[in-house]
């Protein structure tokens, strides 16, 4: 078995934001996540009852749009649970009124990100910006591209285990940038991000990088809303091992790209279901333990329940376990059931590593009225 580790990088994660203070510097403390209707004061700023508010409002919008739960019950269970988003989602799921979702990161900083290619190894970066506008820029695309060239030759930490080493890209700030994209002369990674970020005038944020290897396989990859060749909006490496030299290269790379654009669509969590986390596994039981028991069946039967549910979750979060996007007649553990025929070698999925653009951050709603009447402000 083998088990795909995954953590941030290490000397990466800063940001730049030319000659505008950020908020987070402003507030020391910040905000606590999952918490909108908290105050925070230090002396220099505090958030105000009326920010609580709108916090509140985008709280119960952003979870009724996850759940699908009505307007009240989400309100109601959000308040018993301190605005804690990830806990009034269980508790909604126990109530029996969520889904189960494997969409719980928000997709809000924009960028790009970018996967280089060496013969068994690939790596996968990204660089997040303000806009939209500033991703299209040629520079920011160029800069993309040389880091993913240069993460191919940096360390890593945190390896996985087995045929595939799987892990994160360290230090790849002060890695040297071969050929630097036209119009920046730094020479690092760091150094071309803080001049990319002074040129285009926007915050520049080096996120996460990770590589992905197979010695006696492939690693194949699959960019998602890709505007030229290595960049894309989402990407997906899998490394795939081979028992004796396949027949057919290029069917084992077909069926790697295929498996790639799978992972961005159904979203696995784990090749196996071993590797499956033992607290998100944890997690599950309980909240089926609560929607089994509201049926009032003797706990034999609630057990067996459980189980049977079980079995869906697996489906939903396990790579072997899912459907195929493309055909879901079958699922994956049979498609390699079947390409390891024809290819005359035991063919098996060692890693994978999918990344989306700005998953996890919450972009700032900003109220564009009050903004350019600070800008009139500032100018008369």
């Amino acid at each position: 078995m083998w088990i795909l580790k995954a953590s941030r990088i290490r000397g990466v994660g800063l940001s730049w934001l030319p000659s505008v203070p950020l908020l987070s510097d402003v507030l020391a403390g910040g905000s606590q996540p999952g918490v909108p209707d908290r105050l925070f004061s230090n002396g220099k700023a505090s958030i105000s009852s009326a920010s609580a508010a709108s916090s509140q409002t985008a709280a119960i919008k952003q979870l009724r749009e996850r759940t699908g739960a009505p307007m009240l019950d989400v309100k109601k269970v959000l308040a018993q649970c301190a605005w804690d988003q990830d806990a009034a989602f269980t508790e909604l799921r126990k109530k029996g009124l969520a889904a189960a979702s494997r969409k719980t990161s928000r997709t809000a900083a924009e960028g790009l990100v970018g996967v280089s290619h060496d013969a068994h190894s690939a790596v996968v970066v990204e660089l997040n910006s303000e806009t939209d506008f500033v991703a299209r820029n040629p520079k920011f695309q160029a800069l993309v591209q040389s880091i993913a060239e240069a993460a191919k030759t940096a360390g890593t930490s945190e390896e996985g285990a087995g045929g595939a080493a799987s892990g994160v890209v360290s230090d790849l700030e002060s890695s040297k940038l071969d050929a630097p994209p036209a119009g920046l002369t730094a020479a690092t990674v760091g150094d071309a991000v803080k001049e990319l970020a002074a040129t285009v005038g926007e915050n520049v944020r080096l996120r996460r990088a990770f590589r992905l290897e197979s010695p006696s396989g492939i690693v194949a990859s699959y960019l998602h809303t890709s505007p030229q060749p290595g960049l894309g909006r989402i990407a997906a490496l899998v490394a795939l091992h081979t028992s004796e030299p396949p027949a057919s290269s290029s069917a084992l790379q077909d069926l790697g790209s295929k498996l790639a654009m799978h992972i961005v669509a159904a979203r696995p969590v784990a090749v196996t279901r071993e590797g499956v986390p033992e607290e998100a596994l944890q997690r599950e039981r309980e909240i089926l333990r609560a929607q089994a028991q509201q049926s009032g069946k003797p706990e034999s039967v609630v057990a067996k329940m459980i189980e049977g549910r079980l079995r869906k979750f697996y489906e939903d979060v396990v790579l072997l376990d899912q459907k195929l996007v493309m055909d879901e007649s079958k699922k994956v553990s049979k498609l390699l059931e079947e390409a390891s025929r024809e290819a005359g070698s035991q063919i098996t999925v060692t890693g994978f590593v999918r990344v989306q653009v700005g998953e996890g951050i919450e972009k700032e709603e900003k109220d564009f009225a009050k903004e350019v009447a600070a800008q009139a402000s500032k100018s008369a």
